[in-house]
């Protein structure tokens, strides 16, 4: 039948569709083997989270020797005058810790030891939906940090 063909066609196409939107979240080790701590230069943080694309349920781990935090803020004020009490801080007695992304939009991760964020341990990113489409590279590199 010519007809019930079309229609599994027309199934596949669209369960298709939909997988191609659902991705599995990623755990990301922030700063890779390097960890988080004290960057050799200020942009390292920078470049390493320029290189990947986050989405909302994605994992970042923040793993660090020494004494560290992880302020987050989605404000990029706080974060460009590395603000000593951002919306929320995490520290850990232990080695690090694993922060969800649960909303879309921007965040603003950085320490708030000392003078670490203003010698570059920070970085900004923009969490997606899954299904979004990442920014072109033209529109990734005009973005402010």
């Amino acid at each position: 039948n010519g007809q019930g063909h079309g229609f599994v066609c027309c199934f596949i196409v669209v369960a298709m569709a939909l997988l191609k939107g659902a991705t599995a979240a990623q755990t990301y080790l922030v700063g890779d083997s390097f960890g988080w701590n004290v960057p050799p230069n200020s942009s390292y943080y920078t470049i390493w989270a320029s290189k990947r694309t986050f989405y909302v349920g994605d994992l970042s781990t923040f793993n660090w020797t020494g004494s560290h935090t992880v302020g987050i803020s989605h404000i990029q004020a706080e974060y460009d005058n590395c603000k000593k009490d951002p919306g929320e801080v995490l520290s850990s007695s232990g080695p690090g810790v694993t922060v969800p992304l649960g909303t879309s939009g921007s965040f603003y991760f950085y320490c708030t030891v000392d003078d670490h964020c203003g010698s570059g341990q920070k970085f900004a990113i923009n969490a997606l939906t899954n299904g979004s489409e990442p920014p072109s590279p033209s529109s990734a590199s005009s973005f402010t940090i």
